[in-house]
């Protein structure tokens, strides 16, 4: 009897869509995974903005297998001298994490670092007069840190690797 419920039960999951196949499994990224992940790490407020409300919702984009983990400023303080940057640091440690996984980091770095650069000076837009020139000062001490410390050692190995390719 219990035969006769197997292969109806098996066939019923095996026509399950895959949107209900838990994240982790073996179904493939939708194709569109790599113009969605160049749309959120732009230069523009919009791209910005369309990356924030992906990572308030990750569930939604749980298909496309993305890494948000981050670590935010690294090693450098999250908010120095009061500035908020540390959404930016996490927008560029998502910019830098799937590039890397994707492959193609070195074809992307600059532009996720400029994004990283216009996201900092939107947040000292939010100053004036001294304060400004403090949070603008910082801003570029910080883009210009992972312009040029953006590749590690081992990183600058795939990095050859990836142009080779």
């Amino acid at each position: 009897m219990r035969r006769r419920f197997a292969l109806p039960l098996a066939a019923a999951i095996l026509s399950l869509p895959i949107a209900l196949i838990p994240a982790g499994s073996a179904a493939a990224a939708p194709a569109d995974k790599p113009q969605v992940l160049s749309s959120w790490t732009q230069t523009s407020a919009s791209s910005y903005n369309a990356w924030y409300a992906a990572r308030q919702n990750q569930g939604a984009w749980a298909a496309y297998g993305f890494n948000w983990s981050t670590d935010y400023c690294s090693s450098s303080p999250d908010n120095p001298f009061g500035f908020p940057f540390q959404t930016a640091c996490a927008r560029h440690d998502f910019g830098y994490r799937n590039y890397k996984a994707a492959g193609t980091f070195s074809a992307n770095k600059a532009r996720v670092d400029s994004a990283f650069y216009e996201d900092l000076r939107r947040v000292c837009a939010n100053y004036s007069g001294a304060t400004y020139s403090a949070c603008a000062a910082t801003a570029w001490t910080y883009y210009h840190a992972v312009d040029v410390f953006g590749f590690s050692a081992a990183e600058a190995g795939a990095n050859k690797l990836e142009q080779a390719a």
